[in-house]
């Protein structure tokens, strides 16, 4: 998985929770907020280093949560299917009537409401 602000924000989207608070909270701040890791130590009172080590403990410790679960290659491979599943009904809805136009309606509300 590539280490990019979006994976950072997914990790920590999907297992921060599983962090303790500090670890959650200076990842969080850096990556989301981002606070360098001197603003993050100054505002939590703590060493840049002891942010440093909680930020490097947090990541290691999601990437394994996601080596083992998967959830979020899951997450994305579902949003790529539905994806092609809305441009699907999109073109059905566009060369049917009838009932077949309003299945195809349905579908395409259905997986708005997934998406919600």
């Amino acid at each position: 998985m590539a280490e990019s602000r979006w994976t950072q924000s997914m990790l920590l989207d999907f297992y921060g929770e599983l962090l303790t608070e500090k670890q959650r909270e200076c990842f969080d701040l850096h990556y989301n907020e981002d606070l360098s890791l001197s603003e993050i130590a100054e505002q939590l009172g703590i060493s840049r280093q002891g942010v440093w080590d909680n930020i490097r403990r947090a990541e290691s410790a999601m990437l394994e949560f996601e080596e083992k679960t998967g959830l979020i290659r899951r997450a994305e491979r579902t949003k790529r299917a539905l994806e092609t599943i809305r441009k699907q009904a999109e073109e059905i809805g566009t060369l049917t009537r009838g009932r077949a136009h309003d299945i195809a309606r349905d579908i395409l509300d259905e997986i708005e409401g997934l998406e919600e």
